[in-house]
Formats: structure tokens, C-alpha cells, sequence
């Protein structure tokens, strides 16, 4: 039976150091996978794959073809491909409003200054596979790399023992812009699209969960390519008062701990009789789970109710534990909703439980575990995105500005730096009095060639070509229709639409509701 503690009890302090995969039991083991992969290609990939997963498979049988996916739309139900579109849709719309514009800043000196977005051109994104099927983890990681105007999104997923993928799992990609589907899986696939083989090539970032050996890998070619979290075990953390359900409270437990058995599932409440009614209902609910003997370990050895002085202090627990999911089932939900300083998904009210966050609500599911909600967000538009920053000075600009930063470069000790600056000042100065002797007749204020007219790239063309210059309004209903054709019709930001120009030159977000 879980049990009732107080925030101070070692239980508490135990269930907040415990909360992560022990990465370094498979440490060597992983690294000799990654190693393995990065020099052997494809040969290795593929004897990883017999060797860990029992599945022998060549490297021309990697990539899933047109044909599988054809044949996986005629294996799903009716109803499985709508609620998924349903699920799609929102998703999409959730995060079409997190776009940015680029941006740019010009000062009446004739310095531009600003900040370029632009999607990072190949990413991975692993599913994870073989006994079971994620579609709902394609559709969260995939979409936000479509709309972020990813050209290659490339998908690794576990073939089951008969070396196909599950038909659920390849429509969702097709109905959410994957380009490219591969069937392999573990620290091999990871290693596989950090380095690359002859078959699959290397991307620029890797998201998506996985088990300890995925995740350790992920650890390991951080650096080579960039990633997106390192997730843990799966968990909630659950405040409610006395206007909360026992039976909705329990039902909401139960739904996390079934991933598996190092999940955490937690209530926190100043109500002793809500904890005890809650404890009673794990029980009775508990008996009639699918999953339940790794459920019933799961309550035992990560849950727990939490019973403190008031609301206040319920707060203060949530917050130090730092929670992938925050339930607050509270009479006033809003008032308190201040109070929270670190969770991964916040749910408010009594009719919000996490399942709909995991499914249908749009808002991604890829959230931090393990404590990392203080400092690590949600997966989102912007992992797959790069910011560069922009910065064109004028002479008139470089005349102000240039001696402050000679000072500074000479201060640190880079003479090099310093003379870079120092040796256009000087030319400027040839320059000026060569014009004033030369030219009485008021043609001073005309540039030279290499010397543009002040803020003249704003009036380029070009700029309306810049990632982010784009307001793009298509339904998500383009991405499913043709991928492919919408790939190849994409400009800036993801859709299938032709982008209209805009002047937003003012770095505010386009993505209001009327667009949408």
C-alpha cells in the first residue's frame, strides 16, 4: 500500500535523488556500440541489431519504402487515423503559435543589428518500437520540426522480430512530415545518425525517448550533434484539496505509473482524508489494470502521498521536486498556478488529467524529468531551430564605436583585434580628406562603392527570402495531404501554402489567432 509521509520523511528525500536512469551501468557497453557504428557503418549497424535485438536485417532493407507506408494505411482503423489527424491538427496549431520572426534593428547611424532564425536542415527523431507502437511520440516530434521549416526529418524506429515497423507508427509519420524512415533501433541508431553510415546520413540533432541504452548514447555523441534532453523515468505529481475526486486522483496515479516500474507518481495535499480515501481507490483500481504487476511495483517503490500543513507548503514540495507532469486538482487552480516555479506541463482543474497532454491536447509530451524542469523546457519550435546574430556597421557607425572597441581589444591584449578596427578608421580618414580637398561641390554625403548607402540591405529583396520573414497561415491538413509536395514547396517556415511577404521587421510573432 503507498504510503502517507510528511515532507521532511527520508522517503520523500529518497524519491527525489532516485528519480534517474543509472547511465553509467551501460556506459561501456554503449560506448562500444557507438564506437562500433562510427567505424563500421552499416555492417555494424546492422550485426548490433542481430546481436541486441535478434533481428537479422541487410543494409538495403534499412529504409522503409513507399510501398510499407501504403500498406500500413490499409492495416489502421478508421477511427485510429482520425482521432491521430485530431491529435495532429492541434499539435500543429499549439506550436505554429511559438514561431519567431527574425529580426532587425537599424540605428540612425547606419548600424543593423539583428537576429537570424533559421531551421536546422537534417534532424533524427527516434520512436521507440518493436513490441509496442508510439505513434503519439511521432506525431510530438516530428511536428514541431516541420513547423520550425526543417527540409530532412528523419526517423529511426525498432522493426518488431519480423522486421517491419508497426503500420500505426509509419502513418503518423506520413501524416506528420517525416521524409526519411528507418528501421533500427537502440544505441546503434543513435550512433547511426550522430556519425552516419552509407545509408543513413548524419543529422544535425537528435530528439526523441528511449531506454537507458538510447539515452546513454544520446549522453555520448552529445557534441557531435546536438539533443534535445536526456529523459527519465516518466512522472506525475498530483496537488489537490478537498474539492478534488479520490477516484479521479488515483485513476491519474495509476495512468503514470503503468509506463513502468521506476515511474513516480505522487499526491500532495494538506487533506488527510483525501489521502486516505486516495489510497483506498489505488487499491480498487488497481485490480482491474492491463499492466498491473508493473503498476503495483511502480506505486510501491516510487509512490507516495504527501501530506502537508496547507496549500503553501504543498507548493514548496511541488516545486523542489521539480515534476515532468503537475496536476493541480484545486478549487482555484489560476490563483495558485503562480506559486509554480518548475514543472514540465502544468494541467489545472479537476477535468485535465495528463493522459490529454500525452495524446490530443497539443502541447508536446517530450517534457524534463527528473528534477531538470529548474532549468530544461518542454520540446518545442525552437529545438529545431539556430539563432545567428546579425551585425552590419556603417562608416559613420565604425567612426563612433571603433576607438571604444580598440581600448577594450587593447586592454585584453590582442593588438590583432585592435588593428583590424584601427586600420578602417584610418583609411575613413584618408578618405574624408582626400573628399574634402577634392570634392568642394557637396558630393561628400554620396557613398562609394564600398561604402553602401545607410541601412540599403533593408531594402533588398533578399530579405523578404530570409528564414522567418514569412507569415505562413496552411491548416495542418497540407502536411498530410502530400509531405513530399509540401516539402518541396516549404519557403521559411513549415506549410504547403504559398507564403505571403510581410514587412515585420519588428521581431513580433506573426502567429496570432486570426492566422491560425
Amino acid at each position: 500500500m503507498i504510503p502517507i509521509i510528511k515532507p521532511g520523511e527520508e522517503r520523500f528525500s529518497t524519491l527525489l535523488q532516485g528519480r534517474t536512469f543509472d547511465l553509467e551501468k551501460v556506459e561501456s557497453i554503449v560506448a562500444a556500440i557507438v564506437n562500433a557504428v562510427k567505424i563500421g557503418g552499416d555492417k555494424e549497424l546492422c550485426a548490433t541489431t542481430a546481436r541486441f535485438d535478434g533481428i537479422e536485417i541487410e543494409p538495403p532493407r534499412l529504409p522503409v519504402n513507399a510501398g510499407e507506408i501504403k500498406d500500413a494505411y490499409s492495416q489502421v482503423s478508421e477511427d485510429f487515423l482520425y482521432a491521430l489527424r485530431m491529435a495532429a491538427e492541434n499539435i500543429y496549431r499549439y506550436h505554429r503559435r511559438q514561431l519567431k520572426n527574425s529580426w532587425f534593428d537599424p540605428q540612425p547611424n547606419g548600424t543593423v543589428l539583428g537576429q537570424l532564425i533559421t531551421p536546422l536542415q537534417r534532424v533524427g527523431i527516434y520512436v521507440p518500437g518493436g513490441k509496442a507502437s508510439y505513434p503519439s511520440s511521432v506525431l510530438m516530434n516530428a511536428i514541431p520540426a516541420a513547423v520550425a521549416g526543417v527540409p530532412e526529418i528523419v526517423m529511426v524506429t525498432p522493426p518488431g522480430k519480423d522486421g517491419l515497423v508497426n503500420p500505426c507508427t509509419l502513418v503518423a509519420a506520413a501524416e506528420s512530415g517525416v521524409t526519411e524512415i528507418y528501421r533500427v533501433g537502440g544505441a546503434q541508431a543513435v550512433a547511426a545518425l550522430a556519425y552516419g553510415t552509407a545509408t543513413i546520413k548524419k543529422v544535425d540533432k537528435i530528439t526523441g525517448p528511449g531506454n537507458i541504452y538510447v539515452t546513454a548514447a544520446k549522453r555520448q555523441v552529445y557534441g557531435v550533434v546536438d539533443i534535445d534532453m536526456l529523459a527519465g523515468p516518466s512522472e506525475v505529481l498530483i496537488v489537490a484539496d478537498d474539492t478534488a475526486r479520490p477516484d479521479f486522483v488515483a485513476a491519474d496515479m495509476l495512468a503514470q505509473a503503468e509506463h513502468d516500474e521506476m515511474a513516480s507518481a505522487i499526491l500532495v495535499t494538506p487533506d488527510r482524508q483525501l489521502a486516505e480515501n486516495v489510497r483506498q481507490e489505488l487499491a480498487t483500481q488497481l485490480a482491474g489494470l492491463n499492466r498491473q504487476a508493473v503498476t503495483t511495483k511502480s506505486i510501491a517503490d516510487h509512490g507516495c502521498i504527501v501530506l502537508t500543513a496547507d496549500l503553501e507548503e504543498a507548493f514548496v514540495v511541488a516545486n523542489r521536486f521539480a515534476p515532468e507532469h503537475l496536476e493541480l486538482m484545486l478549487a482555484e487552480p489560476y490563483r495558485w498556478l503562480g506559486r509554480v516555479s518548475s514543472a514540465g506541463a502544468i494541467f489545472l482543474g479537476h477535468y485535465s488529467p495528463e493522459a490529454v497532454g500525452d495524446y490530443i491536447a497539443g502541447p508536446n509530451h517530450v517534457l524534463p524529468t527528473s528534477g531538470t524542469a529548474s532549468f530544461f523546457s518542454p520540446l518545442n519550435v525552437d529545438t529545431f531551430t539556430k539563432k545567428t546574430s546579425l551585425i552590419d556597421y556603417s562608416p559613420q557607425a565604425l567612426q563612433q564605436d571603433g576607438r571604444h572597441a580598440v581600448v577594450l581589444a587593447e586592454t585584453e591584449g590582442l593588438d590583432a583585434h585592435a588593428g583590424s578596427i584601427r586600420i578602417r578608421l584610418e583609411n575613413m580618414l584618408v578618405k574624408n580628406n582626400n573628399t574634402q580637398s577634392g570634392n568642394a561641390n557637396g558630393n561628400r554625403a554620396r557613398r562609394s562603392n564600398d561604402q553602401p548607402a545607410e541601412n540599403s540591405s533593408l531594402n533588398n529583396q533578399g530579405l523578404r527570402d530570409l528564414p522567418g520573414m514569412q507569415s505562413l497561415k496552411p491548416s495542418f491538413g497540407d502536411l498530410h495531404k502530400d509531405t513530399r509536395a509540401q516539402k518541396t514547396n516549404r519557403t521559411g517556415h513549415a506549410g504547403g501554402s504559398k507564403p505571403e511577404d510581410t514587412n515585420d521587421l519588428d521581431g513580433k510573432d506573426d502567429c496570432d489567432e486570426q492566422q491560425l
